[in-house]
């Protein structure tokens, strides 16, 4: 099935690279964003997008050049007249690993040239952040009567937004930000992403005469949010052995000896927490109060 794909892929390149510049040109892409992949050994999909990423203390150090380049022409196609940039981070303290990956960003935009502070409203009871290769000064956040961040009485001329709101707007995000609040937790849903990559998805597999669930998980979205209750229950536990149903006729149809596995987790931004894998929907009306709470649970206790 993969040697099909990379086939297809090989031979469709010139009319994919097409759609691709097609579709940079449509979209306003955020300026930076990641995107969580999963091989299972008979297809690759990408099961998450993070709009706020984390993770650039995993990037190679020897990529941070190329980076700044990336960040600096994007920021001075935008924002020709700017020279100060406002990191606003979550406020993870103890999260050596975050913190890690703050100052792996302030390295990358300060080789642009660029003023660089960090900080946020949360944060003004620290003075730095204790890290593992360095650590973080910090910055206090005033937000003034306009709704807009000040450092030291000067108004950042972009905010990089590196916190996903899912408690919600944080104060000072009035100014120009990047990428822009409507990403955040507080306003998107898994669900759509899923909406929207499924259309993008359809049209590559058109190109590449492929199946589309060779780049893509099926996945259903259950509108009942209220597990402690049975009919809810036993509602979701039927579309789950449904979805289960057309996976297997898939494994059946392309010769994968295997169990198929339906993931629940939570709609909203769950940081990695409230997801769990399930064989059957009756595994679902069987879950312990300790395991519906883990699945209902998000960053900062959200459900």
């Amino acid at each position: 099935m993969l040697e099909l794909f990379q086939e297809n892929l090989h031979k469709c390149r010139k009319e994919l690279d097409e759609w691709f510049f097609k579709k940079y040109n449509e979209i306003n892409l955020p300026i930076y964003a990641s995107v969580d992949i999963r091989y299972s050994g008979w297809k690759v999909s990408v099961v998450d997008a993070n709009y706020f990423p984390a993770g650039f203390n995993n990037v190679s150090e020897k990529h941070t050049p190329e980076l700044s380049k990336l960040f600096e022409e994007r920021l001075f196609s935008k924002y020709p007249d700017a020279s100060h940039v406002h990191i606003l981070p979550e406020s993870h303290t103890r999260n050596l690993g975050y913190i890690e990956n703050i100052l792996r960003i302030k390295k990358i935009v300060e080789k642009t040239g660029f003023k660089v502070t960090i900080g946020s409203p949360e944060l003004n009871q620290y003075s730095l952040l204790e890290g593992i290769t360095e650590d973080i000064l910090l910055d206090t956040v005033f937000v003034n009567q306009d709704d807009v961040i000040e450092i030291n009485g000067d108004i950042p001329d972009v905010i990089l937004l590196n916190n996903d709101l899912t408690n919600g707007l944080i104060p000072g995000l009035s100014g120009v930000v990047e990428p822009p609040i409507e990403m955040g937790w507080q306003n998107r849903k898994k669900s759509n992403h899923y909406s929207h990559l499924e259309k993008l998805i359809n049209e590559v597999s058109e190109i590449l005469d492929i199946d589309p669930w060779i780049l893509i998980p099926m996945w259903i979205v259950s509108e009942e949010k209220c597990l402690e209750f049975e009919n809810c229950t036993n509602k979701l536990a039927r579309e789950i052995d449904e979805l289960i149903e057309k996976i297997a006729r898939k494994y059946e149809y392309y010769g994968i000896d295997s169990e198929p596995v339906v993931f629940v987790k939570n709609d909203r931004g769950t940081y990695g927490l409230g997801i769990i894998s399930i064989r059957s929907g009756d595994e679902i009306k069987e879950l312990s109060k300790r395991k519906i709470k883990r699945l209902t649970y998000g960053k900062g206790g959200t459900s």
